[in-house]
């Protein structure tokens, strides 16, 4: 069964409140489509996991300059000025969170696990509110898994079944965060038939694919 949907058949997969997760890197690996789409929906007060807040007008950026974040948890907002400045406002809550640590957080939601513990950030203000283990003679922090009700991802390629191949750095954050929520929205640049695709170059399964639509 094929998992090709049109574009205007996701738009009731949004509301207002959601925690979505969205992939790329600085916009890179970013599914565009899907980000103008919730744009266009105006839905608000939206928790985003996401590596960064892309630039304004770009990437997760649009989000931010349309003021429909409450929280992004994130971890740098430096190339997005619109991002620092509703924060300083209080008009965006931001968790900043080492980028190893993020990925991490996610990976232990995808794989069902209760956490990692990491030394970073240990002694600083990352530590703050976080339960702490002695192990073998070093501090580690207990980081908790980060779970979203839907992702979005963005493939090079995905076959009709929802295997998915990714471009080069365009993989980044994308195959992690599909591991990790209720609802997996892929925008893929090409479409092909189920079958088509050399398994070794799967990447993502298509197991964990719900929706795609093409990019």
């Amino acid at each position: 069964m094929t998992k090709v949907v049109k574009r205007e058949d996701v738009y009731d997969k949004f509301c207002d409140g959601q925690i979505i997760m969205i992939g790329g890197f600085l916009a890179v690996g970013t599914p565009e489509v899907l980000v103008d789409i919730m744009v266009e929906k105006q839905i608000k007060d939206l928790t985003v996991i996401t590596n960064d807040t892309g630039f304004v007008g770009k990437g997760t950026g649009k989000l931010v300059v349309n003021k429909q974040l409450k929280k992004a948890i994130v971890s740098h907002i430096g190339t997005n000025q619109e991002t620092g400045k509703q924060m300083n406002a209080g008009e965006l809550e931001v968790e900043l969170v080492p980028q190893g640590t993020l990925a991490e957080r996610i990976r232990c939601a995808g794989a069902g696990l209760g956490g990692v513990l990491t030394p970073t950030g240990v002694g600083t203000i990352v530590e703050e509110g976080k339960e702490k283990f002695t192990y073998d003679g070093k501090t580690f922090l207990l980081e908790k898994p980060l779970f979203a009700d839907i992702a979005l991802i963005k493939a090079a390629k995905a076959d009709t079944g929802g295997n998915l191949v990714y471009r080069y750095s365009a993989r980044n954050f994308n195959p992690l965060i599909a591991m990790a929520a209720k609802l997996v929205i892929v925008e893929a640049e090409e479409i092909v038939e189920e079958g088509s695709l050399d398994p070794d170059e799967i990447i993502t399964p298509g197991i964990f694919v719900n929706m795609i639509i093409k990019g």
